[in-house]
């Protein structure tokens, strides 16, 4: 079969491999899309500490199940799933509590096991094991399926935010995050939804896409001041950091209304974790710093929901689809700002 071999900083290469065999308590899927992401682009780039090279990368995947192993019964071949991206273990403390997310044996399906960005693909029995196969219905194309890890993603945060009904929402970053936060946002009741980016073009590409209630180009515009009259003067009642930025989450601190909540959802660099905090705003503002991280198995499941109804539309956001033989380009129109979304198929 054919897959997309990461080797190395800068060394990804489709080269023909052995097609993989599943073992009893495993499934065999022909992937069908597989997106990529910011992440995909950082392993190409620097590498990752939990990837040990030679591994087929890629975590967004949908596809066909095309063997299903002896020992499993609640699937059948042609089956058309989506597969988790995080794998939890669902026996350690954290998990036990709820919390799969923060797993303290989590595994990654492109790290510790070979990736989507192949013509066929191994699911592993730990991610059959906690429900990480999810059933794609017939309304949900593969292509649309293949977002639903980073909607998931997305979900887990506003969830531990708990947006509502009447919350105003400024959302600080304009790539394919930022606009999934938009959309979930509204999904989620929100009365105001704004989005804000220091890259014009990257954020009139995405205004187009999901339609914020206003876009603010920081290249032009003083955030501070357009969100301020945006809100009647309070600012935001969330604050929600979907981009790399110390400055971004310094300043999410200073424009959230008294008793708001801010989610740091785009990690920092690991050269680079801190950033300076006005404690003094948290403290008699009575701010809400909150952190998110990746998703559970059910939020998938959510996730896939919430696109078969219609509540979040992805394919909106699908703004560039390619074959395996171009993945170099795949990754490179991540990198560059001008795509949103960008789909591999297999």
């Amino acid at each position: 079969m054919k897959a997309a071999l990461y080797s190395g900083p800068k060394d990804l290469k489709v080269i023909e491999v052995e097609k993989p065999i599943p073992k009893s308590d495993e499934l065999l899927i022909r992937v069908r899309a597989c997106a990529t992401c910011g992440t995909d682009a950082k392993i190409f780039n620097h590498g990752h500490p939990r990837l040990n090279p030679p591994q087929i990368i890629c975590h967004e995947i949908a596809g066909e199940i095309e063997i299903v192993g002896s020992a499993l019964s609640n699937f059948k071949k042609g089956d058309r799933v989506q597969i988790i991206a995080a794998i939890p273990c669902g026996q350690c403390w954290l998990c036990k509590a709820g919390k799969m997310t923060i797993c303290e044996n989590q595994l990654s399906m492109g790290y510790q096991f070979a990736g989507g960005f192949a013509e066929y693909m191994i699911v592993p029995n730990e991610v059959i094991r906690v429900n990480g196969v999810n059933i794609i219905p017939d309304n949900v194309s593969f292509d649309e399926a293949a977002v639903t890890e980073p909607l998931a993603c997305v979900l887990n945060s506003q969830q531990i935010l708990q947006i509502k009904a009447g919350d105003s929402v400024l959302v600080m970053g304009a790539g394919p995050i930022g606009c999934l936060h938009v959309q979930v946002a509204r999904a989620l009741g929100a009365s105001q939804v704004f989005l804000a980016d220091i890259n014009g073009n990257r954020l009139l590409l995405s205004e187009k896409a999901v339609k914020p209630d206003s876009a603010i180009d920081m290249s032009k515009l003083d955030l501070a001041t357009e969100i301020k009259k945006l809100t009647n003067g309070h600012g935001p009642s969330v604050v929600i950091t979907a981009a790399p930025s110390s400055q971004a989450q310094e300043l999410a601190i200073s424009l959230v209304q008294p008793g708001g909540k801010v989610s740091f959802f785009g990690g920092l660099p690991k050269d680079a974790p801190f950033i300076n905090c006005n404690s003094n705003i948290v403290h008699y503002k009575e701010v809400t710093l909150l952190g998110a991280n990746g998703s559970s198995p059910d939020q998938n499941r959510q996730a896939l929901e919430m696109i078969a109804n219609g509540k979040v539309d992805v394919d909106s956001l699908i703004t560039h689809r390619l074959p395996l033989d171009k993945v170099d380009q795949a990754i490179s129109s991540v990198m560059s700002g001008d795509a949103i979304k960008v789909v591999v198929n297999p």
